[in-house]
């Protein structure tokens, strides 16, 4: 089913931390799975404008961190907002803004009227892993006859330039290698709770990551029908 898009979730991108999991009892009794995430307090660091950058954009910082640990550039970069050097510095594009000063702080109470976000974190690293827990192969029959070696990825040499005679395997060739450890975005998780008051916001669904990781949550940019009809009718 193709996504719909919609404008109607404007609001700030924010920083933050993945807790854990847990889970909480809607209206209807329902046990729903929520992921715990600690966002912000973010601070702007930088405003962009058309004029001045070429487009228009918020940067914001997370996370306390000590000068010696910080570099002499990133420290004076976050002087001139205001604030003590940050951890983490991320921006996100508006169509204007205009609506956000340097040295402002932005905490959960801006999710609190948002009711989808997309969480994009680094996934939990696997190291070196096969073919069959890194793409899903099914692996080789265990019948008779067959060698032993059934997590093998099989051929690959028709895989490579030539009919096989190349020089190499072509570029995406799904082999063994490392696992994880990369940016994931799960998109369109439901907004189940905001505490304002502990910048705690629980989300419906897992978040990739680890406890404690670096986690960024933003209105979803791209929602399906179901979802989208939601939107439309709790801005109506």
């Amino acid at each position: 089913m193709a996504a719909k898009k919609t404008t109607s979730q404007d609001g700030p991108m924010l920083l933050g931390r993945k807790l854990g999991m847990t889970r909480v009892f809607n209206d209807d009794g329902v046990s729903v799975p929520v992921t715990v995430l600690e966002v912000g307090p973010c601070v702007v660091t930088q405003v962009r404008t058309a004029e001045t950058d070429g487009y228009d954009a918020v940067q914001i910082g997370y996370d306390e961190i000590k000068p010696r640990n910080s570099t002499i550039p990133q420290i004076a970069h976050d002087h001139k907002a205001g604030t003590t050097p940050k951890r983490f510095h991320r921006e996100f594009r508006l169509a204007e803004a205009g609506g956000y000063d340097l040295g402002q702080t932005i905490d959960a109470s801006a999710l609190a009227s948002i009711l989808f976000v997309d969480v994009a974190g680094t996934s939990k690293g696997k190291g070196f892993a096969g073919g069959m827990k890194r793409h899903g192969f099914k692996g080789k029959e265990a019948t008779h006859g067959v060698e032993r070696k059934h997590r093998s990825p099989g051929s690959i040499g028709g895989h490579a330039t030539n009919a096989g005679t190349g020089g190499g395997i072509k570029k995406g060739k799904k082999m063994a290698g490392h696992m994880g450890d990369e940016r994931v975005t799960m998109r369109s998780l439901e907004v189940v709770r905001v505490d304002a008051d502990r910048n705690i916001v629980l989300v419906k669904g897992p978040v990739p990551g680890a406890n404690g990781g670096m986690v960024e949550v933003r209105p979803s940019v791209r929602l399906y029908k179901s979802k989208a009809a939601k939107v439309a009718a709790a801005g109506a």
